[in-house]
């Protein structure tokens, strides 16, 4: 991969990390998702404007890409519940490469190489260190991180797929950005209301922020996916695990052991070497 992508997309994962953040540091976290989405869709639904639609191939898995990151979103929500950041983070990332070379292997026929295996095993074994305190769960919110890593997983194959078939990577990301952008809000109307959706909060102008942060994040890993492997972007960006355990230990007040950095370390690693 060309040392410009890599800078990008490590780029990508800092900010990545750093909207989660601001999203576990939230009181009401399916509200700020909420607003995040309302101001992605704001902002995509003017670039659109002054784009080129995508190719209509590919507006199949935009719509998919859309529903599965509201998906996405609502396991992550639940998953911040009572999860901490450099807890939850690192396994629902570290496991999005981990699943996708697992399902391509049961479902596409693809062989595992032994680099793969190690790089899974590292992987397992990283969270397993995060999750478990000797025989006790120590995050009890663990089935829906690991459900958030298979959101990412079917969501970062489609939007590969998808962006190729284009032929307009960032126009791809704004359409599917927009549609997403119009679907979470729709959900939370209905699992909530729509006044205290649109209520002026003192951290809606923060989680607006958080929403143009994570586009800009996610726009520059689309645009990397249509110029290298997706296996090594995906890959390569899940060393935001390790920006989320220092910026968790920065700004959220939690416990950084040398344990849980270690842990960090092993699943960006594993993730790294199945890439």
């Amino acid at each position: 991969m060309p040392n410009h992508l890599v800078l990008l997309v490590l780029f990508a994962a800092l900010l990545h990390a750093g909207w989660n953040a601001l999203l576990r540091g939230g009181a009401d976290r399916l509200w700020s998702m909420t607003v995040m989405c309302v101001a992605i869709a704001m902002v995509c639904a003017v670039a659109a404007i002054f784009m080129a639609a995508p190719a209509p191939q590919s507006w199949g898995y935009a719509l998919l890409s859309a529903l599965l990151h509201v998906g996405y979103n609502l396991f992550l929500v639940r998953s911040y519940r009572v999860g901490d950041l450099g807890q939850i983070y690192p396994i629902s990332r570290g496991s999005s490469p981990a699943l996708i070379t697992l399902g391509a292997a049961l479902f596409a026929g693809e062989t595992i190489t032994p680099g793969q295996l190690l790089g899974i095993a590292l992987v397992s074994g990283g969270i397993i260190s995060l999750a478990f305190r000797g025989r006790s769960l120590s995050v009890p919110s663990l089935p829906y991180a690991l459900g958030t890593g298979g959101f990412i997983a079917a969501y970062s194959v489609v939007d590969g797929i998808g962006a190729r078939l284009s032929g307009a990577p960032l126009a791809y990301t704004v359409w599917m950005s927009a549609l997403w952008g119009v679907l979470m809000p729709a959900v939370y109307i209905g699992l909530r209301d729509a006044r205290s959706l649109f209520s002026i909060r003192p951290g809606m102008p923060a989680a607006a922020m958080g929403g143009l942060v994570s586009l800009i994040a996610y726009a520059i890993v689309i645009y990397a996916m249509n110029e290298a492997p997706l296996g090594a972007v995906s890959a390569l960006r899940e060393t935001s695990v390790l920006f989320a355990a220092l910026l968790g230990y920065l700004f959220l007040g939690e416990t950084l052991t040398v344990r849980r950095m270690l842990a960090c370390v092993v699943i960006a690693s594993g993730a790294i070497i199945i890439g």
